[in-house]
């Protein structure tokens, strides 16, 4: 949706999301002892294994730097760091970004990785892919090849958002001679491979044994789906899997108390779980109706009820890890005479069409019970997740309130594309991040504190809570990543004492 992940990452489209505390990504690292496989539990399966065709955050938490590689990553402080660019220099001007690529990588089709592969894999966003954040590149004016380990980019204009952009998906380089089927057999530089994939049940990696960089120290990791958390946590304890990527259940936490068996990781995401408004049909294109519903909900409350009050209250579609970040919640305090006075004494019925994810059921629930309240009468109508929700939701816009996870970093632009799901329309707010994205350092966070702020005013959404990075693994299990602030799940730091 962006990642909707859990937005669609499920888990986030989930959880999609996250980082890791992997290898040191350097060449010429020593291959760690072989260790015994790893089972690492999910909520949301990816429909397919294309993410430059299908929205959703499951495909790159699963494969962004396991099996696909960019030229830069995000680590776990959120810093860009080197990857298959070993450095990269800027000119004055800001619009030309020169890669030196490293040398001796290759595919795991075997073919090499060249500055070939760069300007092939750029050029495809433009002319392949099909996701809407395909957009955040077209700053991009041309793409060269200097010579077989120097790729020359440059921009229409300067740019703050473009290297970050290239820390997501956006970024991954692929083979030319390898997406003849990337729904089904991904080809990347990275330390893993696609093993074997039980569709409903599983995905397997298994180590690159020609990887570049550090190789991993769990020689396989499986991706183990669940249909619900009730069974992701009987698997954990049980000895079915090792970690619990995402705690869906933060109640359930008490079951894995014993620090003899068990351990838990407590950190942030990218995650705002947004309850979305329809902005392009009755009722919610009204402005009052909308700012009505922000002020009918008791945000402490519904943390508290629906997720045992582990995440944090925002109140904005940027997480306080970004530098531009200011706490919203005081904008729409909980008023339920205010919301009724905005809705004039009219009464409304709605359909409240969510993904059948842990998160997004329990909030419902309260979002209708504190909607009634109003005069607001809510219907919902859990939908398959991905294919139902993305569907009727996402692609047809067919709803009136949904809630779901965004879980990909600095995605406040989805709201500046009025046929987005959310249907936004302000003007306004695209000349404000496009001044941002030109701008100085300080420009930027200025005028994207700007556009936060006229989202908000606009009640274009609301923001219910960031959704809390909980990791439940068992005892042993080293190389947790403690944040979940990019795209993947890195699986390569992992290890087993």
């Amino acid at each position: 949706m962006r990642r909707i992940g859990t937005m669609i990452a499920a888990g986030g489209l989930l959880l999609a999301t996250a980082c890791g505390g992997g290898g040191s990504g350097q060449p010429g690292g020593n291959t760690a002892s072989k260790q015994e496989s790893l089972s690492v539990g999910f909520v949301a399966e990816p429909a397919n294994l294309d993410f430059t065709a299908t929205e959703g955050a499951a495909i790159p938490q699963a494969l962004l730097v396991n099996v696909y590689e960019g030229l830069v990553k995000l680590d776990q402080d959120g810093k860009i760091v080197p990857l298959l660019a070993e450095k990269w220099e800027i000119s004055p001007d800001r619009k030309t970004y020169t890669f030196t690529l490293r040398k001796g990588v290759t595919f795991t089709s075997g073919a090499p990785f060249t500055a070939d592969d760069v300007v092939f894999s750029f050029d495809r966003v433009k002319s392949d892919w099909k996701l809407k954040i395909k957009a955040q590149l077209d700053v991009i004016d041309k793409v060269e090849k200097k010579d077989d380990t120097t790729a020359v980019v440059t921009l229409k204009q300067p740019s703050n958002g473009f290297l970050y952009a290239l820390a997501t998906r956006l970024g991954a380089m692929f083979s030319r001679t390898g997406v003849a089927d990337l729904a089904n057999k991904p080809v990347g530089t990275g330390p893993y491979q696609l093993g074997s994939w039980k569709r409903g049940d599983s995905i397997q990696l298994t180590a690159n044994g020609k990887y570049w960089g550090t190789k991993p120290a769990i020689p396989g990791v499986t991706l183990k789906y669940f249909k619900d958390a009730t069974a992701m946590n009987n698997a954990l304890l049980t000895g079915g899997i090792d970690v619990i990527s995402s705690v869906q259940a933060p109640e359930s936490l008490q079951q894995f108390a014993d620090p003899n068996r068990f351990q838990t990781v407590e950190g942030t995401t990218n995650g705002e779980v947004v309850l979305s408004l329809n902005n392009g049909r009755p009722p919610f294109n009204d402005k009052k109706v909308r700012q009505a519903v922000r002020h009918a909900i008791d945000h402490k409350a519904l943390l508290d009820t629906a997720w045992a009050g582990r995440g944090q209250l925002i109140g904005t579609m940027v997480p306080p890890t970004d530098p531009w970040y200011e706490d919203r919640t005081g904008d729409y305090p909980h008023d339920v005479t205010k919301a009724k006075e905005l809705l004039g004494g009219k009464t409304y019925n709605v359909k409240m069409r969510i993904p059948n994810l842990p998160y997004a059921v329990a909030a419902a629930q309260v979002v209708k019970s504190q909607l009634a309240q109003v005069g607001i009468t809510a219907d919902i109508e859990p939908l398959e997740f991905p294919a139902r929700w993305l569907d009727v939701v996402f692609k047809q816009g067919d709803y009136d309130l949904s809630i779901i996870n965004h879980v990909e970093p600095r995605d406040m632009g989805i709201f500046a594309d009025k046929s987005y799901y959310f249907r936004y329309d302000n003007p306004a707010f695209g000349k404000l991040l496009a001044e941002a994205d030109k701008g100085t350092e300080q420009e930027q966070t200025d005028k994207l504190k700007q556009a936060a702020k006229l989202l908000s005013d606009d009640a274009a959404a609301d923001w219910l809570f960031l959704f809390p990075n909980l990791i439940v693994a068992k005892k042993g299990v080293t190389g947790l990543p403690k944040n979940a602030i990019a795209e993947s799940f890195d699986f390569t730091g992992l290890a087993k004492q």
